[in-house]
């Protein structure tokens, strides 16, 4: 009988992740690892990121989940490439299985100018894998309350950006966007806050102008 102990298991996911990020640096491909709560809004999110970006940039997405094909189905009119993970109970994406489609599997990834992965709904697990993305985002939905970032810090401490999401519902909520703020700049003072509202879009544009400077960035 093979022991594997997880810290084991994270180093080699992280020599992994390592490798994307130098495969993807080569290409010249800005991937956003997007993370959150089943409902939070990652799928909404993305297809309204796509719709108002498609014109301008050739998009990719890799949409993972435990079971069914659904919400790629939902972003392919957005999407120049899309291809879907299904974990079957995993409750994260790894970095191995995103070399794999980098490497192999699917080289139309790497003909794009974004890569957007949506992570397994879930706050803790995917927190703790990198995939070799040059930004982690992570999605807070006001109606999930004010207590995830205190809950779950490891989500939000290392996000390149938080998104909170359904600021539409504001006012029928118990969450406070004043704390949230507060909250979110204790545990990451470095990164973006962008409160939205895919319903009303108003937020979306100034987090689509940050993914465009981000990927200026990257060229340069």
């Amino acid at each position: 009988m093979r022991v594997y102990l997880a810290k084991k298991l994270r180093e080699a996911n992280s020599n992994n992740a390592a490798d994307n990020r130098r495969f993807l640096e080569q290409y010249g491909v800005l991937m956003v690892n997007i993370m959150g709560s089943p409902g939070c809004g990652k799928t909404s999110l993305l297809e309204e990121t796509l719709r108002r970006l498609s014109s301008r940039y050739r998009l990719a997405v890799i949409e993972g989940d435990l079971y069914t094909a659904e919400d790629a189905e939902r972003l392919k009119p957005w999407a120049a490439e899309i291809v879907q993970i299904n974990t079957e109970g995993g409750c994260h994406l790894e970095a191995n299985l995103i070399g794999q489609l980098l490497t192999s599997d699917s080289p139309a990834l790497l003909q794009t100018e974004m890569l957007f992965v949506e992570n397994i709904g879930n706050l803790i697990c995917p927190a703790e894998f990198d995939l070799g993305e040059d930004l982690r985002v992570t999605l807070l939905s006001v109606t999930e309350g004010n207590d995830k970032p205190r809950k779950y810090p490891l989500a939000f401490k290392e996000a390149q950006a938080t998104l909170i999401t359904k600021t539409d519902l504001l006012a029928y909520v118990n969450f406070s966007l004043e704390q949230a703020m507060l909250d979110l700049k204790k545990l990451n003072a470095e990164g973006a806050i962008f409160p939205l509202s895919v319903k009303t879009g108003e937020g979306v544009e100034n987090w689509c102008h940050w993914l465009e400077q981000k990927l200026a960035e990257k060229r340069k």
